[in-house]
């Protein structure tokens, strides 16, 4: 008997003439869990070719074994009698426990003497494998190495079946194992088993069905950035690098639970989440992901109707598996010590304008799955977000990135190979933009790498006509063969198809997949067939929420849905006497969500893109940059449109760093085309994407290497430079004399150019005997500041700077960038220069009275403030905790004040900052009172009251700043309850009606006869008439003091809201009890602690608001609600 046989019989859970009895089991289940088997595994020739020592050890996931035990053991066995006995033991790797092989003596001589035979090792092989499944084995393998037994790398185990001495993958024996660790188990492996259907199967050109490749093989980093912001923000903003998707992780500027990967139409994030759970099904050395216990990666797209995750996950990823239910998928991520969400494509989320509550909502404004990090893929940002979501983005390939990928999955080390695509790349300068989009150059590479008449394109419109014509030649050629189906559709009639497109994308709630019996029934059976078997179609089975098992059918990618839709467009617009209202029909078509459509609709028919330009133009809220883009994808002649260019020259035209290469080609040469008709252009901004002036060529340049050739018809230039905070460690760019006259020669219509920001460095003078006379005689404005704030204008007349302005300083949080600026304004102060303004932005700590100085959080201190005219103080002025508590002293502040010579003006803005309630006149110096400098306090920015000090008492006057929602935290310390008490007066007295008044861990209780608020530092807050809604946060209350509460909620006649916020209140309420005046005023009366409930003041009861909702959507998931159990195929 083989050693394979006799460990796949001491493994075998099935029992048998191999196996235990239930009986031997539970007498022997207390011995050692160390296992030791009498055979070697490291023969790689009979296991595994090609597979290294470390790849043939095999994860235990049973260690719990004592072969001293082994009754399924011959008597006769040859082992046995001649004592040549070689040991197998469980080593720990890790988290793992591996079987090491250990030699006989007779061996260790005999590297290459073969083991048994295939006629027994075959049985045993498979015997093992079998056992490897059930107990879920996987094979310890980098990088999607073979199985040693025979398997594939990862895992494809199904359920782990229970026998006597049977371990896991969580260290215990199968039946020691509660229900809950077994489900757990039963949950992953079932995870792992889908993730690899799906990254198994990637097909880089979907016409070509028999190749097919693992995610891991094809997969190359494009660009990507991320927004370095403590809260998320809908604008632009500054992007900074990312070296790789892996620190999207691990990165600490972007450590959130919540993470948003944006990226255009085919950009890659799908493929990126399936490289995400490529690594953690194989534990890829050096993934952050190896090391992750739950992924959960959901599609968005099939979650129509679907309004609870937990049953998400168990329809789509976990299948027909009925031992792990919702409850149980709910208990194991929550108390898994690391869990992952990856939800893919909230753009084509079904459900996502929809007015119900779902989990998808909740998860993203951080309601659920609250310590647990969730990353969400997209093309824009959603609606609503947690503030502390972190942005990252996806830029496409650079050059790098596009050769990788020619090596990895086109033509391997062929580098003529190579050569020659890249060739027809730059044949191409449309597609050289058009290929950073990874999905088209993808593509681009495969079709120029097997096509050899592949032509030269002017559009995106062109390019795809060529793609869609190669998937139908493609098809025609595979239907010549010996034995295939014959396709025999004509390529250019597909209106029905269009029409099923533009049906799916303009409607509110976009529907871009339907029921295969549906489709195939609108476009016909020899239509459907073909336009599947070319790669343009795809079938996917699914499981609605409330359906049997079906099959849906969708677009390869999206923008094959937008190919079609907008030829359904044109079809529309170019019927005679068509009266269709353009507002109507792209009213649900976001150009931000479709753009495609709008630009292939522009490239496919001239007339019909004048109209749709014509939209663009007047709709609310377009920028002529997308509009430019729809331009553009005309060919031929422009005279048609020059009145479209010259509308947009007369604005502002703008080129941002942010923009990738085909935006900012498409501006140049919108750029290109005014010069050449002589159009003036009245504004040319480079935001932070100059380089600068090539002299030689007299033409500008782009940070992306791009060159703006012809600016003859520039009015005005202005040039903005990075931030110190996005410029990170760079020096500045510098332009010489010679860039500068050059740029001023060639600009010949240039008035006025102006560089923002302190980045750049420019020339000290410019000698007047290098200024040639037109310059002088056109006396253009040229203006720059420099690194201290200073804004500078050139004199002609001598070629020397004046200066126009007094510098100001910002100090960040950020030491380094605190270091920097301290130099600067030491710099400032010794040339005497006056500074009109530092701003310390949530920096400040304290004023060192003895030293005379200002201390930052940083422990840094500011010497130079003599100079000084206004100082603002910074600080936290959102929603929430007060980050730190800074009591400002009567004498920390009169010491500032004197210290700062020149001081106009100083204001305090944050609720960090706790000032004196007054200062007695005597501690007033005569000097301070003379200077009457302004000393202004705003706890809440337009919000609510600003506090200036009046020099002739010591007192604060209170001015109402309120932008019309006012609000007044109040928290625990007590100065800021003293505070809060004071600004409440001061409202109160105004009549100013108070949005909200939150007491955060400050209230106490109320006092019976006056019907007062008591807080924690005994403060009182009367009966207020304009509060509308009173929020007690973190404080736990009685059903006494929960009482006492609603009596003051109906003496205070303007409350509506009255709501407990993470607090423990009573489970019920005697309705007898609640002030009916509550009932007749309609007060809302909510409770959250870990969901959100409102009191029924009719019976006392809390109820969940969720429960309260219409729950009729019948979720299906799809456009046709037939179930195709039945279907015969």
């Amino acid at each position: 008997m083989s050693w394979l046989q006799r460990a796949a019989r001491r493994y075998n859970p099935f029992g048998g003439t191999s196996g235990r009895s239930s009986s031997h089991s539970s007498q022997h289940s207390h011995q050692s869990d160390i296992l030791h088997i009498q055979r070697p595994l490291h023969r790689a020739d009979e296991i595994a070719p090609s597979t290294s020592r470390d790849e043939s050890m095999i994860e235990v996931t049973d260690d719990h074994y004592d072969a001293s035990t082994d009754e399924g053991m011959s008597a006769t066995d040859p082992m046995e009698q001649t004592g040549n006995e070689e040991r197998m033991d469980s080593v720990c790797t890790g988290d793992d426990w591996v079987l090491q092989r250990h030699p006989r003596p007779n061996e260790l001589s005999q590297d290459t003497q073969p083991i048994p035979g295939p006629s027994t090792s075959s049985h045993s092989v498979e015997h093992l494998r079998q056992s490897q499944r059930l107990i879920g084995y996987q094979a310890r393998a980098s990088s999607g190495s073979p199985n040693p037994v025979g398997g594939a790398a990862c895992s494809q185990s199904t359920e782990p079946t229970e026998g006597p001495h049977t371990m896991t993958s969580l260290g215990k024996p199968l039946h020691r194992l509660t229900e809950k660790q077994k489900k757990k188990l039963f949950f992953i492996e079932a995870l792992k088993t889908r993730y690899k259907v799906d990254y198994d199967k990637v097909q880089p050109i979907p016409y070509i069905k028999d190749r097919l490749y693992c995610v891991d093989k094809v997969y190359v980093e494009g660009g990507f950035e991320f927004m370095p912001t403590e809260q998320v923000t809908r604008g632009s903003g500054s992007w900074e690098r990312l070296e790789s998707y892996k620190p999207v992780f691990s990165d600490q500027r972007i450590q959130s639970v919540r993470r948003i990967i944006e990226g255009d139409p085919g950009y890659g994030k799908t493929t990126l989440t399936l490289q995400f759970a490529y690594d953690w099904c194989n534990r890829v050395e050096g993934s952050p992901m190896r090391d992750v216990e739950v992924l959960i990666l959901l599609r968005m797209r099939q979650l129509s109707g679907i309004r609870s995750i937990y049953r998400a996950i168990e329809v789509y990823l976990l299948g027909s598996d009925p031992r792990v239910k919702e409850a149980d998928i709910a208990a194991i991520i929550g108390e898994s010590k690391s869990a992952i969400v990856i939800l893919d494509g909230y753009d084509e989320y079904p459900d996502q304008h929809s007015r119900r509550v779902t989990d998808i909502r909740r998860i993203l404004k951080l309601d659920l799955f609250a310590n647990t990090p969730v990353i969400l893929t997209t093309r824009y940002l959603p609606g609503y977000l947690a503030p502390v979501t972190k942005r990252v983005r996806l830029t496409g390939f650079d050059e790098i990135a596009r050769d990788e990928y020619i090596r990895k999955a086109v033509v391997g080390e062929d580098e003529i190979a190579l050569s020659s695509i890249k060739a027809r790349l730059k044949e191409n300068p449309v597609l050289e933009d058009l290929c950073q989009v990874p999905l088209v150059f993808v593509m681009f590479a495969h079709i120029a790498h097997e096509n050899k008449d592949f032509q030269n394109f002017k559009s995106v419109t062109e390019f795809f006509q060529y793609m869609i014509r190669c998937f139908h030649e493609h098809l025609k050629i595979k239907s010549k063969e010996l034995n295939t189906v014959r396709y025999s559709i004509d390529e250019n009639e597909h209106a029905a198809l269009d029409k099923l497109a533009f049906l799916a994308i303009s409607q509110e709630n976009q529907q871009i997949t339907w029921r295969r019996t549906g489709m195939r029934k609108q476009l016909g059976r020899d239509f459907y067939e073909t336009y599947l078997a070319s790669g343009i179609l795809v079938e996917e089975e699914v499981v609605p929420e409330r359906s049997s098992r079906g099959v849906e059918v969708r677009f390869y990618h999206k923008l094959f849905c937008e190919w079609y839709a907008a030829h359904h467009i044109v079809y529309i617009l170019s019927q005679p006497g068509q009266s269709v209202p353009l507002n109507e029909l792209f009213r649900h078509m976001k150009p931000e969500d479709v753009q495609y459509v709008y630009r292939f609709a522009c490239g496919l028919n001239r007339d019909v893109s004048s109209s749709i330009l014509q939209y663009l133009e007047k709709s609310q809220g377009r920028s002529n940059r997308f509009t430019l883009l729809c331009l553009l994808e005309q060919s031929g002649d422009v005279k048609g449109i020059l009145g479209n260019v010259r509308d947009m020259c007369s604005q502002t035209v703008n080129i941002k760093e942010g923009d990738n290469r085909m935006l900012q080609r498409s501006t140049i040469q919108l750029l290109d085309i005014a010069a050449g008709h002589g159009i003036l252009v009245s504004s040319l901004h480079l935001d932070q994407c100059f380089s600068k002036f090539d002299v030689t060529n007299a033409c500008i340049v782009l940070r992306s290497g791009l060159r703006l050739t012809n600016p003859k018809t520039l009015k005005v230039l202005r040039v903005s430079g990075r931030t110190r905070e996005t410029a990170g460690d760079s020096k500045g760019i510098e332009v010489t004399r010679e860039e500068l006259l050059g740029l001023f020669r060639t600009c010949g219509a240039l008035t006025e150019i102006r560089f923002e920001g302190r980045e750049f460095l420019l020339p000290h003078s410019v000698p007047t005997e290098m200024i040639p006379p037109t310059l002088k005689t056109r006396n253009i404005i040229v203006s720059y500041e420099d690194r201290r704030g200073m804004i500078h204008q050139l004199n002609w007349d001598d070629g020397h700077w004046q200066t126009t302005n007094e510098p100001s300083l910002r100090i960040p949080q950020e030491e380094l960038d605190q270091k920097w600026a301290l130099e600067e304004l030491a710099k400032v102060t010794t040339d005497g220069i006056p500074v009109s303004c530092i701003h310390l932005d949530r920096c400040f700590s304290k004023f060192d009275v003895t030293n005379a100085c200002i201390v930052l959080t940083s422990g840094l201190r500011v010497t130079s403030l003599k100079t000084v005219k206004v100082l603002n103080v910074g600080g936290f002025t959102g929603t929430g905790a007060i980050p730190s508590d800074i009591e400002v002293t009567r004498e920390e502040l009169l010491g500032l004040l004197q210290t700062c010579e020149t001081l106009e003006e100083i204001r305090f803005e944050g609720r960090e900052y706790s000032l004196p309630l007054s200062i007695p006149a005597e501690l007033m110096p005569p000097t301070l009172k003379t200077r009457n400098i302004k000393v202004s306090y705003e706890r809440r920015r337009k919000h609510g009251v600003v506090h200036q000090l009046n020099w002739d008492d010591g007192q604060w006057q209170h001015q109402i700043t309120s932008d019309g929602s006012v609000r007044v935290d109040i928290f625990q310390e007590e100065l800021d309850q003293q505070w809060g008490k004071k600004e409440l007066a001061v409202l109160s007295t105004a009549g100013v009606s108070i949005n909200r008044l939150e007491l955060v861990r400050s209230f106490s209780n109320i006092i019976d006869d006056t019907q007062s608020i008591i807080l924690t530092s005994g403060c009182t807050i009367p009966v207020l008439q304009t509060v509308q809604e009173l929020w007690i946060q973190e404080t736990d209350v009685d059903l006494e003091v929960f009482l006492k509460i609603l009596s003051y909620t109906k003496e205070c006649t303007e409350i509506t809201d009255l709501n407990f916020y993470y607090c423990e209140a009573p489970d019920k309420v005697d309705p007898e009890m609640i002030p009916p005046l509550l009932k007749e005023r309609g007060v809302a009366v909510d409770w959250f602690s870990n969901r959100w409930r409102h009191l029924d003041l009719d019976t006392g009861n809390w109820k969940d608001e969720e429960s309260e909702e219409d729950d009729s959507d019948d979720g299906t998931g799809g456009t046709g609600s037939e179930s195709e159990s039945s279907e015969s195929e």
